[in-house]
């Protein structure tokens, strides 16, 4: 490996060791075995190299979703059965020993501009990658829109999940808890819809 992705695997490790907060740029040399010139030469800023990190660390997630393959998971595409296993799936990943989503919180709360923003940037491709899961098709074949609508509606779900799971894991929902409150929408507002038209 390279400088560049020395520095990236150490910005990870120090990521889950010390947060966004707390690391240092000389935290992440010393993770690295390179030198601070190189945060600037391949990133920029440690803040800029800490962005990416945790966003590789997101996108290392991706396999966990959907269990390692589109074809193992079980229910049709955009199914109550599919939402329960991807979102199962998900749920697994935050109770895993000293889980990275408890960097989401960190991040939502502390003053460090330009790690939020390059997280922000990330969030359209978060939620388009979601929707490509829990619809069974490839993420090229996701539009903006439905990243911009849908896409978002997942991401906010997952956000709030995150912070479930951060508060309290002990009263926080699972894929099952999620599935059946997606059911009582879905009846409730079919039960609206077919009132409406009788009217």
């Amino acid at each position: 490996m390279g400088h560049r992705e020395d520095l990236l695997e150490g910005a990870k490790r120090c990521l889950l060791e010390k947060g966004f907060a707390r690391t240092t740029a000389r935290d992440i040399v010393k993770a690295s075995g390179t030198n601070l010139a190189s945060i600037g030469y391949h990133y920029g800023s440690k803040d800029a190299l800490l962005a990416q990190a945790y966003i590789a660390m997101v996108e290392n997630m991706s396999d966990a979703f959907d269990g390692g393959g589109a074809a193992v998971i079980e229910g049709a595409p955009g199914s109550l059965e599919r939402f329960r296993q991807v979102w199962s799936n998900i749920v697994g990943t935050m109770r895993e020993p000293n889980s990275m989503w408890r960097l989401s919180m960190e991040v939502m709360t502390i003053d460090m501009p330009e790690v939020r923003g390059h997280l922000a940037q990330a969030q359209r491709e978060g939620g388009r990658g979601l929707v490509a899961i829990l619809q069974g098709v490839p993420e090229e074949e996701v539009s903006d829109e439905t990243a911009d609508t849908l896409g978002r509606f997942y991401m906010t779900l997952m956000t709030g999940l995150i912070a479930q799971w951060t508060f309290d894991a002990k009263t926080a929902p699972d894929g099952d808890a999620l599935t059946e409150g997606l059911r009582q929408i879905v009846e409730g507002a079919a039960a609206h819809a077919q009132g409406a038209a009788k009217s």
